[in-house]
């Protein structure tokens, strides 16, 4: 469990704590060291690292290959960054993370809260889902303008009603192309999963 305390600390004033808490509780994870790896929409397994240096090392050789996100708020790692060697320490630093993934879950949770136009579960929930996914109503939300304050946003005439969801969990939603981890730093990831697709046979159906 991530220390309240150490949250409260660090997080970005931004956001309200209850907003906060529910953000690390539901995308977040526990292990500041906590390295998540996807390649086309799968999870890859990598080696849990037990230092800082480790953490740091694996960041650096996946970013740009996949989405990596790190440490307690699972920051997108590669973000506004064009190279690998920009990567710092900071990412897998506790209250730094904290920091970090709360400033730009923040700027998130503005976005889709200026869609709605008034802040409820709805919001929130699709701004957890945009987070995972980074993109909201084809919006690249990590490197989109920060919309700044909300309080100013006029209601929505259907005062905020859920908009069409996706049919899958949203902890089972592929993150979409247009994640900035891919911008900028870029490498080909024909040697992962196997053949490209293009030496796939063309009679073969699939089971």
């Amino acid at each position: 469990m991530v220390d309240a305390a150490l949250v409260q600390q660090c997080a970005d004033p931004g956001l309200k704590p209850a907003i906060i808490e529910k953000f690390v509780a539901m995308a977040g994870a526990a292990n500041p060291l906590a390295i998540t790896v996807r390649a086309g929409g799968r999870v890859v397994l990598v080696p849990p690292p037990k230092s800082p240096d480790a953490a740091l090392e694996l960041v650096r050789r996946y970013v740009g290959q996949a989405v990596v996100r790190v440490g307690i708020t699972q920051y997108p790692a590669g973000v506004g960054l064009t190279d690998a060697s920009q990567i710092t320490a900071d990412l897998v630093d506790a209250c730094e993370n904290i920091r970090m993934g709360t400033a730009l879950f923040a700027k998130v949770y503005r976005i889709v809260v200026k869609w709605y136009g008034v802040e409820n579960d709805n919001a929130f929930e699709d701004a957890i889902i945009a987070w995972r996914t980074g993109t909201f109503e084809d919006i690249a939300v990590f490197s989109a303008p920060d919309p700044g304050p909300t309080a100013a946003t006029p209601p929505r005439p259907d005062g905020g009603a859920p908009r069409a969801r996706p049919t899958k969990p949203a902890a089972d939603l592929p993150v979409q192309e247009s994640d900035p981890n891919r911008a900028g730093i870029r490498i080909d990831l024909s040697g992962i999963g196997g053949a490209k697709p293009k030496d796939k046979p063309q009679n073969k159906v699939d089971d």
